[in-house]
């Protein structure tokens, strides 16, 4: 059993503590630990925290591997300190049995560099049509907790409160990608001022907005809990704060680039800005900055959607819609809410381990830095300062907006369960 102690960590950003990992669990922390035999990491001035849990990934595998596997993904899961992702179900073929989402979870445990926690579809083929195989997703050795059309909104009420009724039965959550097909037809970024001085097809606030009313009486009738994906509007904001005002059981997720960017970007025609929901305007991003620290919005997902260079490298209308995430969403959310000062970093193992591990049902992720829990831990250079240089990363696809930008943090050391996977910033 390998020992490694860690020295003069800030745990969580508090005072400095010695933490000592015997095997596969935290054995002692304290200050003055010695361990014969342990390898030693200098951490003075780091900030340690919980490993990362994304509840939002896009892993590709199977069906589109030229985008990114199983194995590149966890890679850059490791690579930015996560050490559990939620793989979302819009592969090919759809994960909408548990024969698919067996596959995904197995490959996970296979390549070991984070766990790997498949999302079952809500209907079979992302179709909206049908209910797909949900109990059997649950009972299979993946044991599916969390359903999502993501990609794709359950537009359907009937379907949708179905859905919420189902998994209601095992403590299952529903995670709804929120837009009104008939109010996004053609649309190509953000209605707004913007889109209208561009002449790009507008995706109006409300075809959000709407979807989540909806789906939060519908959550409250049924006595179910509900989440929402990559929320990104005030209005949505407001609507998840009198949801939780009533007590019904509705929890959000904000994406990284949803807290820093913005609509005026989409002026320069990249498509890397290309995304779904769109970037909105800075209203919206001090909206969700608020909602976040107030807890309001839940959590922080990536949603980590990479994709090969030909469908970035064209005009806007042809784009595909994503941004790869992983590799940099820790800076992102210190130069946006830490370095602001709307969070601290107990603030930040909160929204990005303990709450995505609990909407999840991860155990054994999102626990406490202390003795006898399991050792899931990422090691945080927060004085570190640099360029995002694409090149560099481990994800398989290079479709960040940040390609160039100066950032703050960078992850040096990544544990899963003891084993480390990222030693000073490089993959074991």
């Amino acid at each position: 059993m390998s020992k490694t102690l860690i020295r003069g960590a800030k745990v969580l950003g508090g005072e400095p503590q010695d933490v000592l990992i015997d095997g596969e669990t935290i054995a002692e922390t304290g200050t003055g630990l010695e361990a014969e035999g342990a390898e030693v990491i200098e951490a003075g001035g780091k900030v340690l925290l919980p490993g990362l849990v994304d509840l939002h990934t896009h892993l590709r595998e199977p069906g589109r591997e030229d985008s990114e596997t199983v194995l590149t993904g966890t890679r850059a899961a490791a690579s930015g300190g996560y050490t559990a992702v939620f793989a979302m179900a819009n592969t090919f073929p759809v994960a909408d049995t548990a024969g698919v989402v067996e596959q995904v979870w197995r490959l996970g445990k296979e390549h070991g560099y984070c766990d790997v926690r498949p999302i079952g579809a809500v209907t079979v083929g992302l179709e909206g049509k049908k209910l797909a195989e949900l109990g059997a997703m649950h009972e299979s050795a993946a044991g599916v907790s969390v359903f999502s059309d993501d990609g794709k909104c359950v537009d359907d009420a009937v379907i949708m409160r179905r859905a919420l009724e189902y998994v209601k039965a095992f403590d299952g959550v529903v995670a709804q990608h929120a837009q009104e097909p008939r109010l996004t037809e053609g649309a190509q970024m953000n209605e707004g001022v913007v889109s209208a001085e561009l002449g790009l097809g507008g995706w109006p606030a409300v075809a959000e907005e709407s979807i989540i009313a909806r789906d939060v009486l519908l959550a409250e009738h049924v006595g179910s809990r509900v989440h929402i994906c990559h929320l990104s509007t005030a209005g949505s904001v407001e609507i998840v704060r009198w949801a939780k005002s009533r007590g019904i059981q509705v929890t959000a997720e904000v994406t990284p680039h949803h807290l820093l960017l913005t609509d005026e970007l989409v002026r320069t025609y990249n498509p890397v800005y290309k995304v779904n929901p769109p970037l909105r305007t800075e209203r919206d991003v001090l909206a969700l900055r608020e909602a976040l620290a107030d807890g309001t919005i839940d959590i922080v997902a990536t949603d980590h959607a990479p994709h090969p260079h030909e469908d970035k490298d064209c005009e806007w209308a042809a784009a595909a819609m994503g941004m790869v995430g992983l590799e940099t969403a820790l800076s992102v959310v210190q130069e946006t809410m830490v370095d602001t000062g709307l969070l601290d970093w107990a603030g930040v193992a909160d929204r990005m381990s303990f709450q995505p591990a609990r909407i999840g049902r991860a155990l054994g992720h999102g626990r406490p830095v202390s003795a006898g829990e399991p050792a899931n831990l990422t090691l945080v250079d927060t004085a570190y300062r640099g360029r995002v240089d694409p090149a560099g990363f481990a994800s398989r696809s290079r479709n960040t907006p940040y390609q160039g930008r100066e950032l703050p943090g960078r992850v040096t050391h990544t544990w899963l369960r003891g084993k480390a996977t990222l030693v000073d910033g490089k993959l074991t």
